[in-house]
């Protein structure tokens, strides 16, 4: 209960953080504006901002320091799944339970609110009242993930490889990249608030690489047994797109077999810290059990 709580409570500030730093609608470009709005607000997990919380907490940094960092990664979060729904990428009609924005709006407009929540993005994180050296720190994180060390390159890879088979590793190898960079900046925005130790850090960053992996090892399975309704975004997408896929690599046997390796490891890396990592190991149980 105290962690369910706590991911409550942190889900109302990181919310209200975004609703802070996102445009007022009510201004020039309104369009822009509420499409930014339509984007980032009132949906999702926030998995990625309460991973900053969860780590940040963890290492003893003040809530109030984390909102900064919860909030970036989740714009980031935001741009990406706006330019990953638009026509020339995975060309899709549906996310979080509604039209995407291309759809809701129009293609230009989408492109316009992805690039502009990714420099909000840093924007906040400059604006933020730490100190120097971790804000530096954060930019430095947070850009590395999102570009073509990270995100950007993730989704390349994704599209060279769409209609070709890929090996488990390659397979592994892209999703390090374009799912898995930014949960590892998550938990390393909030470690990094903390002041923790390197010996921490690489073993909460060895966490986060499983916890990135398993994500979407379950995003895999989801995509074929679970409903467009239930998922809130297209079924079927993968199959149709004729990507490779755990399920499509492994079997679905299999792919459930690797999550659970995927489970147990981040439970061992988690072990030391004792109760202190509930929060953590709460969210690495979420992103093996959920349903959508």
């Amino acid at each position: 209960m105290a962690t369910e709580a706590a991911f409550a409570r942190w889900a109302q500030r990181v919310e209200a953080s975004l609703d802070a730093a996102l445009p007022n609608p009510d201004l020039a470009p309104q369009r822009l504006h509420a499409a930014m709005r339509h984007a980032a607000l009132g949906g999702g997990k926030r998995m990625r901002p309460l991973l900053v919380y969860a780590a940040g907490t963890l290492t003893g940094a003040d809530e109030a320091v984390l909102d900064a960092p919860a909030t970036a990664v989740e714009l980031i979060h935001a741009y990406s799944l706006v330019h990953d729904d638009l026509p020339a990428m995975d060309d899709d009609a549906l996310r979080r339970g509604q039209p995407t924005v291309h759809v809701a709006f129009d293609e230009a407009t989408a492109i316009l609110a992805g690039d502009a929540l990714q420099t909000l993005a840093f924007e906040v994180l400059a604006a933020s009242q730490a100190g120097a050296v971790l804000r530096v720190a954060w930019l430095q994180t947070l850009a590395r993930a999102s570009g073509v060390a990270g995100m950007c390159g993730g989704q390349a890879l994704d599209i060279d490889a769409t209609g070709q088979r890929q090996s488990v590793e390659a397979l592994q190898q892209m999703h390090a990249l374009k799912t898995g960079a930014l949960i590892r900046a998550s938990v390393r925005l909030g470690a990094l608030a903390g002041g923790v130790d390197e010996e921490t850090l690489q073993r909460l960053d060895a966490f986060a690489e499983a916890l990135g992996l398993a994500f979407q090892v379950r995003d895999d399975i989801l995509d074929v047994e679970a409903s467009s309704e239930v998922l809130g975004k297209t079924a079927g997408k993968d199959a149709a797109q004729d990507k490779s896929t755990y399920p499509a690599l492994l079997g679905m046997d299999g792919a459930k077999a690797k999550l659970d390796q995927l489970a147990a490891r981040m439970r061992e890396l988690l072990g030391p810290f004792g109760t202190a990592a509930s929060p953590l190991t709460a969210l690495g149980e979420l992103a093996v059990q959920r349903s959508h």
